[in-house]
């Protein structure tokens, strides 16, 4: 089966970036199988329906953000979309009682091809983008992983792109370690992923040490619930990578099997 996947996409400059975390990036097919489609939750694409991208043909790439290299806005990632894959989540998220639409229009935001592109920089794997509901509740987040997990048997690969610790008011620039608080904080986070204690997951703004300033709002958090949930079978959970950046944003990347 294919495992499930939660990938930090950091700060937009992630892609021109040279790290621990971008030779990670970078060294993904060597080390992980290689899907035939990617379904992937972006931090930055937010709906108050869970919303499938369904595009004809190729995607548009998205600059969501300002003020960085010129150099960043020339990058594309023409990636092709899959509109079975995109028809065939529609069914599964209705068999569970999960509401949808979808959208033919929408390019890939940073928090997709920034990733992508250090991940799979041919853009020749077919990618389903979705949206993130704040709203839901986390258990709902968790379900609505679940009702794609069968896709993993079809060699798909389902991905969260977010932040476990997202901070930015609190970025120190100068910053070579994480703040005492963001790794105490991904400290608890990795115990509970490693027991899948969901209980305490699913409550973790109320129980979780420094929950507040690691997840100041929760749209980063929730893609990790989306991929976690789609592991729900098997229940094992697997720290690949953790960095951080500017003290207060993780570079983390997690394996759900």
């Amino acid at each position: 089966m294919m495992p499930a996947y939660f990938v930090a996409h950091g700060a937009p400059s992630l892609v021109l970036e040279e790290h621990n975390y971008t030779d990670f990036l970078k060294s993904f097919p060597r080390t992980q199988p290689k899907p035939k489609a990617i379904v992937l939750f972006s931090a930055h694409w937010e709906s108050r329906t869970q919303t499938i991208s369904a595009v004809p043909d190729v995607y548009e790439t998205i600059y969501d953000f300002g003020g960085f290299q010129d150099e960043l806005y020339r990058i594309t990632y023409p990636a092709r979309g899959d509109a079975g894959l995109s028809d065939e989540i529609g069914k599964l998220l209705k068999e569970r009682g999960i509401e949808s639409a979808v959208d033919v229009e929408r390019g890939l935001d940073h928090g997709a091809w920034a990733v992508l592109k250090l991940m799979y920089p041919d853009a020749d794997i077919p990618v389903v983008a979705l949206s993130v509901n704040r709203l839901l509740s986390n258990e709902e987040q968790y379900r609505i992983g679940q009702a794609l997990a069968e896709l993993r048997e079809k060699d798909v690969m389902i991905v969260g792109s977010g932040g476990t610790v997202h901070n930015l008011r609190r970025i120190d620039w100068r910053a070579g370690e994480p703040a005492g608080w963001a790794a105490e904080f991904d400290g608890w986070l990795e115990e509970k992923l490693l027991a899948w204690d969901t209980e305490s997951l699913f409550q973790y703004r109320a129980v979780a040490p420094y929950a507040v300033e690691a997840v100041p709002t929760t749209e980063h958090f929730i893609p990790l619930l989306l991929a976690m949930g789609s592991g729900d079978q098997t229940r094992k959970a697997s720290l690949l990578h953790r960095g951080y950046q500017y003290g207060t944003l993780s570079l983390s990347c997690w394996k759900f099997e």
